[in-house]
């Protein structure tokens, strides 16, 4: 019978041709989407030399005015500046920042020292692989890895950190004695943090 149903079914034309892949991927079930990397995002790697010597520079600065402490001052007798807000007064530091644990019996001398090496080599690495376009981060890491080897090199040289820079308003409030040091750890802190909350999303989703 010419219209049987066996008839129909030889009639059916198989078609064997390869099926068209995907235009851009070569895949005909995987989406271009899919196989497209992030691109890696480049690093400072050797390009980290530049922002150790910002922390070079901090280090040599911090050095230079305590030394000028140390010679131009005597211990606790206030050197006015701008009356009434700021003083020289040449001071140390047995302890962390607001004299944490200066009172104890000398341990803490070695223990803020440590603390203070493993940051540094912490820093010195994390600079290498901080992303390069990141320079707000990378300055405020060097001007922190410089502000802690300056009072690192203080503990190890002196057993206490030098400080000199009294913010005060007259004798009614007094901020506590610091150094350059601290103000480079300081401002570097600030700008990490600021590079955390705005600028690090940014990076991720480029």
């Amino acid at each position: 019978m010419p219209n049987s149903p066996e008839n129909k079914q030889s009639q059916v034309e198989v078609d064997h041709s390869p099926k068209p892949a995907h235009a851009t991927t070569g895949s005909s079930t995987t989406p271009k989407g899919r196989l497209s990397k992030t691109p890696k995002m480049v690093t400072n790697g050797s390009h980290a030399f530049m922002w150790y010597l910002l922390s070079l520079a901090v280090l040599i600065i911090d050095q230079w005015t305590k030394w000028l402490a140390q010679t131009k001052l005597n211990f606790l007798e206030p050197v006015s500046v701008i009356e009434p807000v700021l003083n020289w007064t040449l001071a140390y530091n047995y302890g962390a920042a607001f004299s944490f644990l200066a009172d104890q019996a000398g341990w803490q001398k070695w223990f803020f020292a440590g603390l203070a090496l493993v940051m540094s080599l912490f820093l010195i690495g994390y600079l290498v692989k901080a992303p390069r376009k990141a320079k707000l981060l990378s300055f405020g890491l060097a001007l922190v890895l410089g502000g802690a080897l300056g009072n690192l090199i203080d503990r190890l040289l002196h057993g206490h950190v030098i400080d000199f820079i009294h913010v005060h308003y007259a004798d009614v409030w007094h901020y506590p004695i610091f150094n350059i040091a601290d103000i480079a750890i300081c401002i570097g802190v600030a700008l990490i943090v600021i590079d955390m909350l705005f600028l690090e999303k940014k990076r991720t989703f480029k």
